[in-house]
């Protein structure tokens, strides 16, 4: 391990100050940084462990980005008043920091590699997801653990057709493109964000453009390492025996050419599965090592399988399932599958298969959060689901993972741009992708049955969205770029580039690159690839359901308003409540008071919603003289009655305006709660209401 020297250094990027500094703090872990910017500190801390992992044929990296309360100056909530375990913003900050950096690490790397983010200060200024990831780029290019970084990533935004970098909270408010980019000196490694309906090209420019202006974080970096003379340490690298490899591939290469392509997922998964049992079996009964080099031999077999993958697509033209590069797996849509639901839609693109519902809610019903930014609340919610059975597992089904919750933020993002405004709509809307069967781009399904269960359900969406996922794979000078990859191209590629859009533009996308070398053309040729499949998918299915359905359905509830004068809002409420609640109980309508003055009025039944509107507007309807209305005796005077006219105004029945003869007794014309027919006849100054019967006799 490195001995660890005090080092602090300054890069400003676009007139705003950035400070990295090492050594201070967390001294005990292989590399730690500080990385500051305003008022918003992160710190990172990489440890790997002494010893590679036994039995594991993958790499086992856990970025871990946690945020503390403190920071903000801020207690948690809740009976412990402590952090609990990690909610849906920092698990999706920890995926963002660990994508660009997982393609980094060397080959056969098997040691524990955990990276610790924590946010110790907030300014609620500046988002701390940017700092995380360059501080966890930074411990690890500051630290003795093997990594071919380091990396820079910028946030970048497009406000009033200007590129901004890392704007603050106030302006990512009023974009129209939202990404997330991360690159390495020569080439871009990861992109995520959304935008609001862009054009491809305006995408391509953002992308590029951030990754001029990341390149200083890079240089900070190598400046750092170079002072402190950063050493790495011999970690083992797992390798296989050039022999062993050779003899598995002669022993079953035509087996397995043989198998490699079948339009079914499963049974070509089973025949490759039978192809790699036959090698396993053999070495069993053959070697007695055969414990010790199993991992060996199945890496072995995972490298043949991506090899032979990749080599016959580039040669013969044809994927894996038979279709061209160009082609889209078949796709069905149905819409209105669930009875009760508000809205639903099933969408399969070839064996990946989405069940979207829709749900209408009201206000009360918005997602609402408290985190170090400061509270907040969303009325577009997406949930995706992902149980075992999709994959032919035979799990239980366990609480949200990682992926579960990135595929959900994915497809929300790729949705929100076109929700109507609560001007227009004013429910709270939540979508639930249930993935039913999976193979390949199951988030960018949930786009599509997203969409069409919000369109069944009758909300006026702005268009309609689809999405895509596109694959690459680079051999040489050889370049082929695949439109809808489906699992065993996306595990044997070099690209996951996921995009998602209407017919005028992007609205979401997310790509992960796993090699070096991917040029502005190869992406502007995914783009535009990935754009004619998504007028294809809208297509299909437009052809359907064209637009959103002009009613609700017979369960949503349905939500009608009434715009109160603001001296009006506490009449209508009452004391403690009296009235609203009066209101609820008579018409059986479910009323909300909006603070612009807007009363939602809320049932399924049309009956109940007309009644609550007529008796608030009748509250907030001024009595003029010589309206007429049907009131309620509430009190008996000697000289009158008092006759309420709408809920809290009350009017003066004088004796002598009872009738045109003389009468001893107005009891001997009412009782409290008889009704009787009047005529306003006179408000005086202080608001008090005459009223008249015998005017209308």
């Amino acid at each position: 391990m490195n001995e660890k020297k005090f080092l602090r250094k300054e890069v400003v990027v676009e007139g705003k100050s950035y400070i990295f500094e090492t050594g201070k703090v967390a001294r005990q872990a292989n590399g730690s940084v500080i990385v500051q910017c305003e008022g918003t500190v992160v710190l990172g801390a990489a440890v790997a462990s002494k010893e590679p992992v036994e039995g594991v044929d993958f790499f086992p990296l856990i970025v871990d980005y946690r945020e503390k309360y403190y920071a903000a100056g801020k207690i948690p909530g809740g009976f412990y008043k402590r952090e609990g375990k990690p909610g849906d913003r920092e698990t999706l900050i920890s995926r963002l920091a660990d994508r660009p950096l997982r393609p980094l690490f060397p080959d056969g790397f098997r040691n524990n590699v955990i990276i610790t983010l924590q946010t110790l200060s907030a300014d609620q200024v500046n988002p701390p997801d940017i700092l995380a990831i360059l501080a966890a780029s930074s411990s690890l290019v500051l630290s003795d653990i093997p990594f071919e970084g380091p990396i820079g990533v910028v946030r970048i935004s497009r406000l009033k057709d200007e590129f901004v970098i890392n704007p603050t909270y106030d302006k990512i408010e009023d974009i129209d493109i939202d990404l997330v980019v991360a690159g390495t000196k020569d080439a871009v490694v990861m992109v995520e964000g959304g935008a609001k309906e862009a054009k491809e090209e305006d995408i391509l420019d953002a992308i590029y453009y951030a990754h001029q202006k990341l390149q200083p974080f890079i240089e900070i970096q190598n400046q750092m390492s170079k002072e402190l003379d950063i050493k790495k340490s011999e970690f083992p690298i797992k390798t296989v025996a050039p022999e062993l490899e050779c003899f598995i591939e002669d022993m079953i290469l035509d087996d397995l050419q043989k198998v490699n392509k079948n339009k079914d997922k499963t049974l070509r998964n089973e025949a490759v599965l039978n192809v790699f049992n036959k090698v396993h079996d053999y070495f069993k009964q053959n070697r007695e090592d055969y414990e010790d080099i199993k991992i060996d031999i199945q890496e072995i077999l995972n490298k043949l399988e991506r090899n032979l993958v990749r080599q016959e697509t580039i040669a013969t033209g044809i994927r894996v399932d038979g279709r061209g590069y160009d082609e889209i797996r078949e796709i069905s849509v149905e819409v209105g599958v669930l009875p009760r639901a508000h809205g639903s839609a099933l969408f399969r693109r070839g064996q990946t298969q989405s069940l979207g519902s829709t749900t209408l809610g009201t206000t009360e019903d918005e997602q609402r959060f408290d985190n170090i930014e400061g509270e907040g609340s969303s009325r577009f919610i997406l949930h995706y689901n992902f149980p075992p059975f999709s994959v032919g597992e035979a799990e239980p089904i366990k609480a949200p993972g990682r992926r579960e919750i990135g595929h959900g933020a994915l497809a929300q993002r790729s949705l929100e741009a076109i929700i109507p405004d609560e001007e227009d709509f004013p429910y709270t809307v939540r979508v639930v992708s249930e993935i039913l069967e999976s193979n390949g781009s199951s988030s960018m399904a949930s786009v599509c049955s997203g969409c069409l269960s919000m369109m069944d359900a009758g909300v006026p969406i702005k268009t309609p969205v689809a999405g895509i996922a596109m694959g690459l794979i680079k051999e040489d000078d050889n370049i082929v770029i695949l439109t809808d990859i489906q699992g065993i191209e996306d595990h044997c590629g070099d690209m996951d580039f996921k995009v998602a859009g209407s017919a005028n533009g992007v609205t979401g996308l997310q790509m992960d690159i796993k090699i070096a070398g991917i040029t502005k053309e190869i992406l502007s040729n995914a783009l535009e690839k990935a754009r004619v499949a998504r007028l294809k998918i809208l297509e299909k299915m437009q052809s359907i359901i064209p637009a959103p359905r002009e009613e609700l359905k017979p369960y949503a509830p349905r939500i009608t308003f009434v715009n109160l004068p603001a001296d009006k809002i506490g009449e209508v409420i009452g004391p403690g409540g009296k009235v609203i609640r009066n209101i609820q109980e008579k018409s059986g309508a479910k009323i909300e008071i909006q603070e612009d003055g807007r009363a939602l009025i809320i049932s399924t039944e049309e009956e109940a919603s007309n009644k609550a509107k007529e008796m608030i507007e009748a509250i907030i309807k001024e009595i003029e003289v010589g309206d007429i209305y049907e009131g309620t005796i509430i009190r008996i005077m000697p000289y009158g009655a008092f006759v309420n006219l709408l809920p809290g105004k009350d009017g003066l029945l004088h004796i002598s305006e009872v009738d045109y003869k003389r009468i001893k007794s107005i009891e001997d014309y009412f009782r409290i709660g008889d009704k009787v027919k009047v005529k306003v006849i006179e408000i005086d100054r202080e608001g008090k209401i005459s009223l008249s019967r015998k005017a209308l006799l």
